[in-house]
């Protein structure tokens, strides 16, 4: 997969998973990332997937409609390069909290929904529920923000809580946060989530 690494300068601080929304690219986020954890090493990867020539990490049917074969393929697709990267440049594979926004933030939860172990916390910008009819893996000590938009075109507000509902019924510690700025990613959301990493890693 695409993607550009940046070591951090404290080795024990968590490894960011940068996965950015449709159209992004592997360094869209790492100034977020950066801002979120100023010691962390960084990981931005580039989806696989094209729609309409923007990048995204899986394919969706129509707007708000994934393609669950697709999504699942590319879910084992990020969890075994994950691995390779972790090996490559010798940071740690199970200290590593995702930072996604929309399509990203999806990716990621995908990742916690079929993964035990996959991630050690996630930071969900404007994400949705990826599937539907599954069981989730043990989520306990796996904790989760969630920045969600009232007023989101693209990500019903009943998007994200049910997300936050699915992943504490499997035992992660979920922090919801409301904002009132559409699907837009705000610099109040990057610093409730850089407040939120730093008492909870």
């Amino acid at each position: 997969m695409k993607h550009i690494f940046q070591q951090g300068s404290h080795p024990e601080a968590p490894t960011l998973l940068l996965l950015h929304g449709t159209g992004g690219t592997e360094e869209d986020l790492l100034a977020v990332g950066r801002f979120i954890s100023e010691g962390s090493s960084l990981l931005g990867v580039r989806g696989n997937v094209l729609e309409n020539g923007m990048p995204r990490f899986f394919r969706r049917i129509r707007e708000g409609v994934f393609d669950e074969e697709d999504l699942l393929f590319r879910t084992n697709e990020l969890h075994g390069f994950l691995n390779e990267a972790a090996d490559q440049y010798g940071f740690d594979r199970n200290n590593v909290v995702a930072v996604g926004y929309s399509n990203g933030a999806n990716m990621a939860a995908s990742l916690l929904f079929h993964y035990e172990k996959a991630l050690k916390g996630a930071v969900l910008f404007h994400p949705m529920v990826p599937r539907r009819g599954i069981d989730l893996p043990d989520l306990s000590g796996v904790f989760v923000f969630i920045g969600a938009g009232k007023n989101d075109p693209i990500c019903a507000p009943k998007e994200s809580e049910e997300l936050a509902k699915r992943l504490e019924s499997a035992q992660a510690t979920v922090s919801t946060n409301w904002y009132h700025n559409g699907h837009q990613l705000t610099e109040m959301e990057v610093r409730d989530a850089s407040e939120w990493f730093k008492q909870t890693f």
